[in-house]
């Protein structure tokens, strides 16, 4: 062993040894977010707007998850939680002309192939069926052409609808959707497929299976970095190099026989444990920058390293991400366990306690049913922040923006 290895072994024995009883900081020793990101964090949205939800034929929701319940457990299942929030939630409206804000319910990952991944391929024709339905049947589409109602689109490139970034490019964001506010999984600055205005909320992970897994508060994180997942896709990237950008087969190349490491693409049944006995939780871009892997991190009190270059993060306004993760960029990759082992204690310390605060966990699950501070919440404060509407929501009489016709060519059949 090199002088730099043996040093950079010695740090992480002295961080993990300092670490030892702060794995899920008990209540005591937690840190509330200072300033107003903490206050924003713990905003009641309830009073501070009004929702109307479309009732729409279950083609478009209900039997689309009649036909396949795999698509409540997938990452993607915002979509279905968000719409039975809002069916029981204090700021439902069921007076269309008092609503601030007006959602439409549809379910556009539940179209699952056989390994349970979401094909994006119908989704842009029947977001469009909708909106024309909601055009046809309502007068509030026509009125702003849909600048003040919100859609949830959680695929991996959001309303760009595909799963390939270069594709998902190439089709941009559905034209109908332009003046809709999107809530969304993707997030990644100056992107064809984040538009402003949007709110980034976190993939759903499953609240209950991830309780069930809970372990003592005062076990001692003896791992230092904790991975799992693929480092490589042969087979959608045979070449390799494509799939996240290089990012993972770096890690893979530099640091599977690293000490501080704890890396494969096994998937061990003790996997939620591993992660609340682990320092730092990897989380690197695959095809798309995020995964759910940032939301088990923080619920665990792992703290999150991000390696996704210009990715924007769930509830960013709320919730400080430079306090409790850290950031690396992807041509760094090969320099991580230098970059880690250079964290002076006490910085970690702080981050675990900024993590052991319950609403900093709350705020990336979606409960059922719903808590108060809970991502369900968060939408709703962020929709709130963007209240009153401007004077450039409402078209005048006869104005017309949008382009009907617009898109690819597949979008535009019936759906």
């Amino acid at each position: 062993m090199g002088k730099g290895s043996a040093r950079a072994l010695g740090l992480a024995l002295a961080v993990l040894l300092a670490c030892s009883g702060v794995a899920v900081v008990t209540a005591q020793d937690t840190e509330r977010i200072e300033g107003s990101a903490g206050d924003v964090l713990e905003d009641n949205p309830v009073g501070r707007l009004k929702v109307y939800v479309y009732d729409l034929p279950s083609k478009y929701n209900k039997k689309l998850l009649k036909k396949d319940p795999r698509c409540l457990n997938h990452m993607f299942a915002a979509e279905i939680f968000m719409h039975r929030f809002l069916l029981s939630s204090a700021v439902r409206t069921f007076n269309p002309e008092e609503a601030d804000w007006f959602y439409t319910p549809v379910y556009t990952t539940c179209d699952l192939t056989p390994s349970g991944l979401p094909l994006p391929f119908k989704s842009p024709r029947m977001m469009r069926s909708a909106i024309q339905l909601i055009a046809t049947n309502w007068p509030y589409w026509n009125r702003s052409e849909g600048a003040d109602h919100f859609f949830v689109t959680p695929h991996d490139f959001g309303a760009c609808f595909h799963y390939q970034e270069e594709k998902a490019i190439g089709r941009g964001i559905l034209p109908l959707l332009q003046r809709a506010t999107l809530v969304q999984t993707f997030g990644q600055k100056n992107h064809v497929c984040l538009k402003d205005g949007s709110i980034t909320i976190p993939p759903f992970a499953p609240p209950q299976k991830m309780q069930t897994h809970l372990i003592p508060p005062d076990t001692p994180r003896s791992i230092f970095v904790y991975f799992r997942g693929l480092f490589y896709d042969t087979g959608n990237d045979p070449e390799g190099g494509y799939y996240a950008r290089g990012a993972r087969a770096s890690v893979w190349e530099n640091f599977k026989n690293n000490p501080l490491f704890d890396i494969s693409t096994d998937h061990p049944p003790t996997y939620y444990e591993d992660m609340q006995r682990s320092v730092f939780c990897l989380c690197p871009l695959g095809w798309a920058p995020w995964s759910p892997r940032l939301v088990e991190a923080v619920v665990f009190g792992c703290i999150p390293v991000i390696i996704a270059d210009d990715i924007v993060l769930p509830f960013a306004d709320a919730i400080p991400w430079e306090d409790i993760g850290v950031f690396v960029a992807e041509e760094d990759v090969p320099r991580l366990d230098s970059i880690l082992t250079s964290i002076p204690t006490d910085v970690i310390l702080r981050k675990q306690r900024l993590l052991a605060n319950p609403s900093m966990k709350q705020a990336m699950l979606f409960p059922q049913p719903a808590q108060p501070g809970d991502a369900f919440h968060q939408i709703l404060n962020g929709l709130a922040r963007k209240l009153p509407h401007g004077d450039n929501v409402f078209l005048k009489p006869g104005e017309k923006v949008l382009n009907w016709t617009a898109g690819p060519p597949g979008d535009l059949k019936p759906w």
